[in-house]
């Protein structure tokens, strides 16, 4: 694990701890962002804390042909009232994102600081939003990075009704030709939709 300064650069994966931790501090500029991602390295830590870059072994990750939709889910999407749109409103998905309640965490990862440089990677064309609409009221939807490589880097979602933040990643998935969805890490609503593990080195080799 290494402490990062101002020079945008990072330690190889491989010197990761087995957390799957890679470096710690630095910045949340654009750049050191974008060159995160491309190496399969991306920041996740508490508010007031340093900043902590992981790289996990393994990657969760869903292939779109292994998406599965569960009959009810389908009931669902056929007979709601939900309409899903794509960067309609990025900086709301992601405040939503920083203020949704989850069980077992006490606060957010997704800072200030954390916001600010996802809206500016937004402005750039690198970072996407789903939305999900109920009688024009956001009530669902996710966001995450698109570095033009065929991956799609997943990092929140949030819901506010039963099931939006599920028809938001299913119409998503099911609507794009994306080789690989990556869900960083472990989730039981992600691996009932599909989602697995695989090892680093597979992942990496995607990128």
């Amino acid at each position: 694990m290494r402490f990062l300064n101002n020079k945008i650069e990072f330690p190889s994966v491989e010197e990761a701890t087995d957390e799957g931790i890679i470096a710690v501090g630095g910045d949340l500029s654009t750049d050191r962002l974008l060159l995160a991602y491309k190496r399969g390295i991306f920041p996740w830590f508490e508010d007031d804390k340093a900043i902590l870059w992981w790289s996990p072994d393994p990657r969760f990750v869903l292939y779109p042909e292994e998406l599965r939709v569960s009959k009810s889910m389908r009931q669902v999407l056929r007979n709601c009232s939900f309409t899903v749109t794509v960067n309609r409103a990025f900086p709301q998905v992601i405040e939503a994102c920083a203020e949704i309640k989850r069980n077992g965490q006490s606060g957010t990862w997704i800072t200030n600081n954390m916001t600010e440089a996802y809206i500016e990677l937004y402005k750039m064309g690198f970072a996407k939003s789903v939305e999900v609409w109920e009688n024009n009221e956001l009530v669902g939807g996710f966001y995450g990075l698109d570095l033009g490589n065929n991956v799609f880097c997943g990092e929140s979602m949030f819901s506010k009704v039963s099931n939006a933040s599920k028809a938001a990643f299913i119409t998503f998935v099911q609507n794009t030709n994306y080789k690989i969805i990556d869900c960083q890490v472990y989730t039981q609503h992600l691996e009932s939709l599909g989602g697995r593990s695989i090892s680093r080195e597979t992942y990496l080799s995607y990128l």
